[in-house]
């Protein structure tokens, strides 16, 4: 498997730690000693989940290596849909008027990326599929409560395409060396940690301590299997890209890893919490950077729990 293409969509608007400051009373250094947050992005009028995604999945078509109406497999990635019938895998099918594909959208919070890397490996596998686009998009300020002193500051809205094909298309293209993901449902305080549930509408995060403690250690955990499993040590790692929650969970991550701080890419500090798509958001911004034989390790940890990784090589 192989990335052909990756770009990201981030609204202009930019709210600060000031504006929470006058709304909560909270001060800017209260909030960016606590999860390493400046500032994050917010959709205007007229922007959602969908049409972030399809400015994401327009701006991968130019450096793209063959026509957008190969696509056979579109995979949606949120817990924060526009729509939650018309999905927004649906909407980008309509979008690109790409016809005779399969299309489907997934939630996991904020692993459901890495889960939508993985549905692509098995129709790979079963030969049903040979080029596949996943769009990553969170909308968290449609479901967010400002006034929560306790999350209302963490969330930004962003989104991510990523072309991905069976065979190798150029050489440029990223190899996907392993995806392996897991449910973790039956730990900690999983199904009240954090919640966004229709009938209120708003998200709540009443277990922040919880979410913490178990993001640091299945993240970790995740990252050692993948290594271990295919052979690798950190050591090997040229470039690490976590779920950006929290920037204290991040340098826990880094810590517990014993890796320099140079091979930790981040964006949490000006974009919040963007969920799911938060990590194709940094593979994108930083994608220029990538060397021929670079190892880049992803890890991902979303709310309800449940977490994973994903290998990559130059």
């Amino acid at each position: 498997m192989y990335i052909n293409s990756i770009a990201h969509y981030l609204p202009k608007q930019v709210v600060t730690n000031k504006y929470y400051n006058d709304l909560n009373n909270l001060e800017d250094g209260w909030i960016e000693s606590r999860t390493g947050i400046k500032e994050r992005r917010k959709t205007a009028e007229g922007e959602n989940t969908r049409t972030m995604a399809i400015d994401a999945v327009a701006r991968c078509v130019p450096n793209l290596p063959y026509p957008i109406e190969e696509i056979d497999l579109i995979i949606g990635a949120t817990y924060t849909p526009f729509d939650t019938i018309v999905t927004l895998a649906h909407g980008i099918q309509n979008r690109f008027e790409i016809t005779n594909a399969k299309v489907i959208t997934v939630t996991s919070a904020c692993s459901s990326f890495a889960n939508a890397m993985e549905i692509v490996e098995g129709y790979f596998a079963m030969n049903k599929c040979s080029k596949a686009l996943i769009v990553a998009s969170e909308n968290n300020s449609a479901y967010n409560d400002e006034s929560n002193i306790k999350s209302g500051h963490l969330w930004g809205d962003g989104a991510a395409a990523v072309f991905i094909s069976k065979e190798k298309t150029s050489g440029s293209d990223l190899e996907i060396l392993a995806i392996d993901t897991t449910g973790l449902g039956n730990v900690g305080k999983s199904i009240e940690a954090v919640t966004l549930q229709p009938r209120t509408g708003k998200t709540n995060m009443p277990y922040g301590k919880d979410v913490y403690i178990h993001a640091t250690q299945y993240l970790v955990d995740a990252i050692n299997r993948i290594l271990d499993d295919n052979d690798f040590r950190i050591g090997d790692v040229d470039y690490l890209i976590t779920h950006q929650a929290n920037m204290r969970i991040i340098e826990n991550v880094r810590k517990k890893l014993d890796i320099d701080p140079s091979k930790v890419l981040s964006n949490i500090d000006q974009l919040g919490n963007t969920g799911c798509a938060s990590t194709p958001i940094v593979l994108s911004e930083n994608i220029d950077k990538l060397k021929i034989g670079d190892l880049v390790c992803i890890s991902v940890f979303g709310g309800g729990y449940s977490s994973g990784a994903i290998l990559l090589k130059k």
